[in-house]
């Protein structure tokens, strides 16, 4: 993976140590009709003035991001509810769209504000509103009687959380995509469902992957050989259908025939199935029960791969199953553990690292509470650069070390030294003119303010007035 270079600008608007001063010059910067750099928008915790400088920027872009920050509270994105741009109030009802990190969790709206945005007058504010993916579970159950069919649609995600009544209500919808929507929810219960819907074409696959099946239907779309791997999941499927559909010459077909609830170890490993090295299916069961612990040992004492990856996808796996699949050969596994539980071993954060470093997953796995600092030093003088990284993060590294490493030859290992605030501050100001580090030099808490507006003076940031 190529290192990425951004100006000292850049770095010095995601600095934490940027006083307030320096950070509202920086927001009033036009950046010649774009705005002030995208890292001043995306920081935690920003002041109420600058905050209050963002609401009312003149370039809709800035106001667009600010919308868009994951960093943002949601009180603070709520103030765009009501601006000028119909563009920044979509923005506001679809909520951020920069988490990177899967366990960061977004915060939503008000109720009392998704409601003034469902009621917008542009379509494309409500039409985002209703997409997104941060809307409270009770803000979605109040939807299901609104008059906006779009809406009522929204509304069933909380299906389960639905009284009788109001179930029945949507599955007896005027809208017929209600009525469609409702009865898919429905299905894996209802036998007459299910086969209306299997009578339609939008419906079908998932009718068929979930609905309690009759007979007749399984045994029709059997012989006629068509979506027999959506067939292979149902659940409802009669035992002698599933040992025909084990061995149907369809890899995909006798896949989703393995990975079935009910199937023996024994069973399971008597069919013939081919799993990618990198292959990470969903399994509904398992995703349905992914905090039910009798589901997540079943499949994390599987000998099959996908189940034992879907299981380490889990936060909730208990001490000894998280153990287990520590010490799982599946590399997959691994991945799945640096990024989703919150208690994995440092030796599993350091292999997904050591195997993955520059990947998304390898970033995941060095932002994990339990990854490693004390003793990374021994790796100042290790020949893959991946590990030449992790000296920087020992706290026992001294100013002598990340200076050198500022000096090493791979660029990841430079700018991980240019960013620490050990760094020598003659080496710190060399490195803010290095192109391949002069963000990460910007980026350093311990560039004192005076360097911080001296990039800003070079990169053309007018002086704040007054």
């Amino acid at each position: 993976m190529v290192a990425f270079y951004s100006s000292a600008l850049d770095g010095v608007a995601a600095n934490p140590a940027l006083p307030t001063p320096l950070l509202l010059r920086l927001i009033a910067f036009d950046g010649g009709g774009e705005g002030p750099p995208f890292q001043a928008l995306h920081r935690p915790g920003l002041p109420e003035p600058a905050v209050a400088a963002l609401l009312t920027h003149p370039i809709l872009y800035t106001r667009v991001t600010f919308a868009r920050s994951g960093q943002a509270e949601p009180e603070q994105r709520a103030r765009l509810a009501d601006d000028p741009s119909p563009e920044v109030r979509a923005t506001v009802a679809e909520g951020p769209d920069r988490i990177h990190d899967h366990r960061a969790k977004v915060s939503p709206l008000s109720d009392a504000v998704c409601g003034r945005l469902l009621e917008d007058p542009e379509p494309s504010v409500r039409n985002a509103l209703l997409h997104s993916r941060h809307l409270a579970p009770s803000f979605l159950a109040s939807l299901v009687r609104h008059p906006d069919p779009a809406a009522r649609c929204a509304g069933l995600r909380v299906w389960a959380d639905l009284t009788a009544a109001e179930r029945a209500t949507l599955l007896d919808d005027p809208d017929p995509e209600v009525r469609r929507s409702a009865a898919l929810r429905a299905c894996p219960q209802d036998a007459r469902l299910t086969a209306a819907l299997l009578r339609d074409p939008a419906a079908l696959p998932v009718a068929l992957r979930r609905g309690l099946l009759d007979r007749a239907d399984a045994e029709r779309f059997l012989a006629e050989g068509v979506h027999l791997a959506e067939l292979a999941c149902n659940p409802s499927l009669p035992a002698d259908l599933v040992d025909r559909l084990a061995v149907d010459p369809d890899d995909d077909v006798r896949l989703a025939v393995s990975l079935r609830p009910e199937l023996t170890e024994a069973r399971r490993a008597a069919i013939d199935f081919t799993v990618s090295p990198f292959d990470r299916e969903d399994v509904d069961w398992v995703t349905a029960g992914i905090a039910d612990q009798r589901v997540l040992h079943r499949a994390a004492t599987s000998a099959h791969p996908l189940l034992r990856r879907a299981a380490a996808r889990s936060p909730h796996l208990s001490p000894e199953l998280l153990r287990l699949l520590a010490e799982d050969t599946d590399a997959v596994v691994h991945t799945h553990l640096a990024i989703h539980h919150p208690d994995t071993p440092e030796e599993v954060l350091m292999s997904v690292y050591a195997r993955l470093g520059g990947t998304f997953s390898a970033w995941m796995a060095t932002g994990h509470p339990r990854f490693p600092r004390e003793g990374l030093a021994r790796y100042a003088d290790h020949p893959n650069g991946i590990y030449r990284q992790l000296a920087v993060r020992d706290p026992a590294a001294g100013p002598d070390l990340i200076e050198r490493l500022s000096h090493d030859p791979d660029v990841w290992t430079r700018q991980a030294a240019a960013r620490d605030p050990r760094l020598p501050l003659p080496r710190l100001v060399e490195a803010l003119a290095l192109p391949e580090l002069a963000s990460s030099a910007g980026a350093n808490p311990a560039l004192p303010p005076g360097e911080m507006a001296r990039v800003m003076d070079e990169a053309g940031v007018p002086a704040s007035r007054g």
